[in-house]
């Protein structure tokens, strides 16, 4: 952890941010060196933070011991050269019991999942995250998908709450993300809110997301090929839309349709695809399963054919 407050630090960054899988070893457990490892890959290969235990991490699936364990050991590899940001969620005493366990491991800041199971209201949705910003000293980045999506008025709210810095957009209405932003805007115009594209894949969608002003995002994919997602990232934020298409064309898209087909590889896909880059983190927990081996073996192509548009890219390439 450091004292640099979490927003100021994810306000401007320089590369994508990295939401590493988990490691497991043969016998289920978790692996925290291979763990280690794998968060030093991505400091080293760029990444602006390391989101922790989150969505990608499988933070469905540790108990509150692993998952302490596996957010104090990104803090120890990070070593304050990026922020750490973590998972809390389900319901609210459950949510306080996360965001607790990750402030005494040396978390930045808390990425607040969607509440467990139940559809809740705006009301309630507003008072399940202001509690559970008020009981910690770490800031906040509010995550909307499936159950938890806000009204722009509700997000003024939100915006309004000491400790909430941001919201993360996985539900993908450009429609509610742009009356969201001009609420905001419009309410609070000293704010600065931040806001997240937090769609599976967010490269895909990362030209739409720049259109109307949201220009952090993501990246799974930094996951298992950091040179593509490092690549996509400086193209983006410079304008080289020509590199920006030619990577979703030949890459992001086709890595899109193979993850529709199976449920879960959102996750088992790019936990395959660590694999694949030698990297042995283990399979995914239950109740996700294994990508299939016709998938897995589609996956390897997609990866060869992305780091072969890099070297097309490359200055002097075929003179």
């Amino acid at each position: 952890m450091t004292s640099a407050p979490l927003a100021a630090r994810l306000d401007r960054v320089a590369g994508p941010l990295f939401f590493p899988v988990t490691a497991y070893g043969p016998d289920g457990a978790v692996d925290l060196n291979a763990f280690r490892a794998h968060i030093r890959r991505g400091v080293d290969a760029g990444c602006a933070a390391v989101f922790a235990c989150c969505g990608t991490g499988e933070f469905h699936a540790l108990t509150p011991e692993e998952f302490g364990e596996c957010v104090r050991v990104a803090v120890e590899e990070t070593a304050g050269a990026v922020p750490v940001v973590a998972a809390a969620g389900y319901g609210t005493s459950i949510a306080l019991r996360y965001a607790e366990i990750a402030e005494a491991a040396g978390a930045d800041g808390l990425l607040a999942m969607p509440p467990y199971l139940v559809m809740a209201d705006q009301e309630g949705l507003l008072r399940h995250y202001s509690a559970l910003a008020a009981a910690t000293g770490l800031e906040t980045i509010v995550y909307q998908r499936d159950n938890a999506v806000f009204t722009p008025e509700t997000v003024v709210e939100l915006a309004k709450v000491d400790g909430i810095i941001g919201l993360k957009d996985g539900h993908g209405d450009l429609d509610l993300m742009q009356r969201i932003l001009s609420a905001v805007r419009t309410d609070r115009p000293d704010t600065d809110f931040l806001y997240f594209n937090g769609l599976p894949t967010a490269e895909l969608t990362g030209l739409a997301y720049r259109g109307i002003g949201i220009t952090l995002y993501s990246s799974a994919a930094f996951a298992f090929a950091p040179e593509i997602a490092l690549a996509f990232h400086r193209a983006l934020t410079s304008g080289d839309d020509t590199t920006v298409n030619s990577l979703i064309d030949g890459f992001y898209r086709p890595l899109v349709e193979l993850r529709s087909k199976g449920r879960g590889y959102a996750v088992s896909l790019v936990k395959a695809g660590v694999r694949l880059r030698g990297h042995d983190v283990g399979e995914v927990r239950t109740p996700l399963s294994e990508p299939r081996p016709a998938h897995i073996k589609e996956l390897t192509e997609i990866i060869e054919r992305g780091y072969g548009l890099l070297r097309d890219e490359e200055p002097g390439e075929g003179a």
